[in-house]
């Protein structure tokens, strides 16, 4: 490995964006991450928008650039989109990242993020950037051609695509690949979870279905619950580094689902940097 592409693959670490939880407390955590981190605030129908919109204010009062999360199904018309972006803009905040939502059913004229897209768009209230959601593998309860097709149509509104989690790195890549071929051509932010407790993981892996990926990691090493006892992000990290620095993969880097274990994982890329530093050049 040259000391160009060390320095390369480090700046990438070193700016990877953060998704944390608006729960109590991660004010207090988010002080391992330097002022200039990107952090991705969730939004979920069990703590609403405005805990996601509060905390977004917050931390951009601290200096962070952060990236609030709009759920369409929790979003009611056209007037509260409005007044939701206004809010945003206010705040000084110039980027959103829109998702359906985990609502079972939308609130109101919004069933999807691709609705709440094309809102903004005829509304003239996009913010500067834009991001959506991908997935590298089956959604546990949507046929992949409808979010095959739900994708190719959102790009027209985005700026940029955070795939949700794999730990198929062979996946990972032959996804992105899929998405040049049709001709999707945003920036890939890859995401992957951070230094995470592994009964947590194990939890979310399930919850929201990820079962290639667990059909991977089962023929890895057997057992799921002991390979998530040893998870560690080096594995995609080294797997999918170098695909970072060729060009027509267009991947812009990492996306670490922290899910609030913050300093663990702020840790985690600081040792992980570290470790680059020490690979012969």
């Amino acid at each position: 490995m040259t000391t160009s592409t060390q320095q390369q693959l480090q700046r990438h670490l070193m700016q990877a964006r953060f998704e944390i939880l608006p729960l109590p407390g991660t004010m207090d955590q988010v002080g391992a991450l330097s002022r200039d981190a990107t952090v991705t605030v969730t939004s979920s129908s069990a703590k609403g928008t405005e805990a996601t919109l509060d905390l977004a204010t917050r931390l951009r009062r601290e200096g962070f650039h952060v990236v609030p999360h709009l759920a369409a199904r929790l979003i009611t018309d056209r007037a509260h989109l409005s007044q939701l972006c206004d809010r945003i803009a206010e705040a000084g905040i110039s980027e959103v990242f829109v998702i359906a939502g985990d609502a079972p059913t939308a609130a109101g004229e919004f069933p999807g993020a691709l609705s709440l897209l094309q809102a903004m768009d005829e509304l003239g209230i996009r913010p500067r950037r834009v991001g959506i959601t991908g997935y590298p593998e089956p959604h546990a309860f949507i046929p992949d051609t409808t979010t095959v097709q739900a994708l190719d149509e959102k790009s027209r509104y985005a700026d940029y695509i955070v795939s949700q989690i794999c730990y198929d790195p062979t996946t990972i890549r032959s996804w992105v690949e899929s998405l040049r071929e049709r001709g999707v051509t945003l920036p890939v932010y890859i995401g992957a979870p951070g230094s995470v407790d592994p009964k947590k993981l194990l939890r979310i892996s399930m919850k929201i279905g990820l079962g290639q990926s667990m059909r991977f990691l089962r023929k890895q090493n057997g057992m799921v619950t002991k390979l998530l006892t040893r998870y560690t992000p080096e594995n995609i990290f080294d797997e999918l580094g170098p695909y970072l620095l060729t060009p027509n993969y267009g991947i812009a880097g990492w996306h670490l689902f922290t899910f609030n274990e913050i300093t663990r994982t702020q840790k985690w890329v600081e040792d992980m940097a570290a470790r680059l530093q020490e690979v012969p050049a």
